[in-house]
């Protein structure tokens, strides 16, 4: 009797450990914590294209609005103006375009030995041709242009032969635009103004500032 009771104490002590084992098993099977391990990983988000057009906030478009001083001597005549410059330029990829630009100025002539006293004058150059920029990360950004066309002038004492003239002419020069936000640039430019009256070449010149918008 006494060796059946050792017996069977000892065959209970032997399966107590595998039946734990078993029940441990199956919890961790059954749990929470083991389906979420489970569970695939989601996919990492798409990486979005680069933008091929730099800088960002610049479009194809832009408007540039200011003021100008300009110096000229034509038909023997010095004399300076101030008035205002309209520019429209078309860019076709992030350095090029065409530009055109409008500038018009009021001022009047110093007397001379031919023209011994004061004349107003009225000038407007009308003009077209390529912009290119030097984009870059900064502020800063340079540019220059070469522009062909129109230049016109108006002295209003008809008396003195002079009247109303318009000629070839060519404005060639650049400047900086200081980017402001992201759309607007502050501009700063100087150019050098060739006309051609009464078969002469007249060398001027002019300085402007204004705003710069993109759209």
């Amino acid at each position: 009797m006494r060796r059946t009771l050792i017996f069977c104490g000892a065959f209970l002590c032997m399966s107590l450990p595998a039946a734990a084992q078993e029940i441990a098993t199956a919890f961790d099977t059954s749990s929470p914590a083991s389906e979420s391990a489970a569970a695939p990983a989601p996919a990492p988000d798409p990486i979005p294209a680069p933008v091929d057009f730099t800088p960002s906030d610049r479009d194809e478009w832009q408007l540039g609005v200011g003021f100008q001083y300009q110096h000229f001597h034509v038909f023997n005549l010095a004399f300076h103006d101030l008035g205002y410059n309209a520019s429209i330029t078309r860019y076709f990829n992030d350095w090029f375009g065409i530009e055109g630009t409008a500038i018009m100025g009021w001022g009047h002539t110093s007397p001379t030995a031919a023209v011994p006293f004061h004349l107003d004058a009225k000038s407007l150059l009308v003009m077209g041709g390529p912009h290119v920029a030097f984009s870059n990360k900064s502020r800063i950004e340079p540019w220059g242009h070469v522009v062909v066309g129109l230049a016109h002038f108006r002295f209003t004492q008809t008396g003195t032969g002079l009247g109303s003239n318009s000629s070839f002419g060519f404005l060639a020069g650049g400047g900086v635009d200081v980017k402001l936000g992201a759309r607007a640039y502050w501009r700063i430019q100087g150019d050098y103004v060739e006309t051609h009256f009464q078969s002469l070449s007249e060398n001027n010149y002019s300085f402007g500032s204004g705003l710069v918008f993109n759209f």
